[in-house]
């Protein structure tokens, strides 16, 4: 009788790393003094954004947190916005973009509260992310709020031990090189800096070629530099990367597997299937989704600005803040 071969390849669904993650969401729900109230904006016909909403909404609710699903014409956002930002009943904002799909998105995402914004998209809190703040005061009461979606990814690297515990805070991707192919403003770019910040030699990948985002030899900088990959292509990155995560929209694009290296860590955040069956056959740890981890992160977020508005250490966030984590601690230097 022939021996039953042992499968090479892990697949980790997104649905496990959510789990780990709600039980430390609900022990700072449980120092909340009422539950959170999120208000989403839907003002397109954007299936996927559909989809985000109703999962938002059903996480929310099966997890003690409130949640108001707001539909309004897109023309009319920007007031529904504004108001939302004064109500002291709501704590958190999220807009389920695309709107307009131009740059009165990004007008915005400039107009939703500080103090409200769940999804890390204000400039403050991206300029704090670019540049390695980790806090929104001196005294290091008030922590800046990361992006969703590349925090989910972040977490889900964490939770497959990539993270080396280790190294200090702010360094334990040291020795590692990360390919992220996808560069935009909201996911790609965002990632490959949080990486980097980390300590990970990222390339970051689109169709106009090959960045290296990097903290220099040793990583001695405080932040990343982005450098210029001329004539650089997947070809080049792929082969020197042990993680590769892939976010490219449509179904035409498939991750050539032939490039990966064995036992390559694959993540997929696309809504489409990057990777084909056959990355199975490669990689060490497969993760075909991640919209899961995105929403629970979400609450984490909200957590977060209830936190800051109180003006304390404290309390309803400090049980999803482990040690370790990329938010825990800026690295010394």
């Amino acid at each position: 009788m022939e021996a039953q071969q042992v499968a090479s390849c892990k697949v980790v669904l997104a649905g496990n790393v959510a789990k780990s993650l709600l039980m430390e969401v609900a022990e700072g729900l449980q120092k909340s003094e009422k539950a959170p109230l999120l208000v989403g904006f839907l003002a397109n016909t954007d299936p996927a954004a559909r989809m985000y909403a109703d999962w938002t909404k059903k996480t929310c609710t099966e997890n003690g947190f409130r949640f108001d699903l707001r539909e309004v014409d897109r023309e009319e956002l920007e007031e529904n916005i504004l108001v939302a930002n004064k109500d002291d009943e709501v704590d958190g904002i999220i807009v389920y973009y695309p709107i307009f799909g131009n740059r009165q998105d990004q007008y915005l995402q400039q107009i939703t509260d500080v103090s409200k914004d769940v999804e890390g998209l204000s400039h403050r809190y991206i300029f704090n992310m670019y540049q390695n703040i980790r806090f929104l005061d001196q005294e290091k009461l008030q922590k800046s709020i990361l992006p969703c979606t590349p925090l989910a990814i972040i977490k889900i690297l964490e939770y497959l031990r990539v993270y080396n515990t280790i190294l200090p805070y702010g360094n334990r991707l040291f020795g590692h090189s990360i390919t992220v192919v996808n560069r935009s403003e909201v996911v790609g770019r965002p990632l490959a800096a949080l990486l980097a910040n980390d300590g990970a030699c990222v390339y970051s990948v689109d169709v106009t070629g090959v960045q290296q985002f990097t903290r220099g030899e040793g990583i001695k900088n405080r932040r990343h530099d982005v450098i210029e990959k001329p004539d650089w292509g997947l070809e080049d990155c792929v082969p020197l990367s042990d993680v590769v995560i892939s976010g490219v929209p449509g179904e035409k694009f498939k991750f050539p597997i032939n490039m990966l290296r064995e036992g390559a860590v694959c993540v997929n955040f696309s809504t489409d299937k990057n990777f084909g069956p056959d990355v199975k056959n490669k990689a060490s740890i497969y993760v075909p989704a991640i919209g899961k981890v995105t929403i629970v992160v979400l609450l984490r977020n909200l957590l977060r600005i209830v936190q800051n508005r109180a003006g304390t250490r404290a309390e309803p966030a400090d049980p999803v803040e482990k040690d370790g984590t990329i938010e825990h601690s800026a690295p010394s230097g």
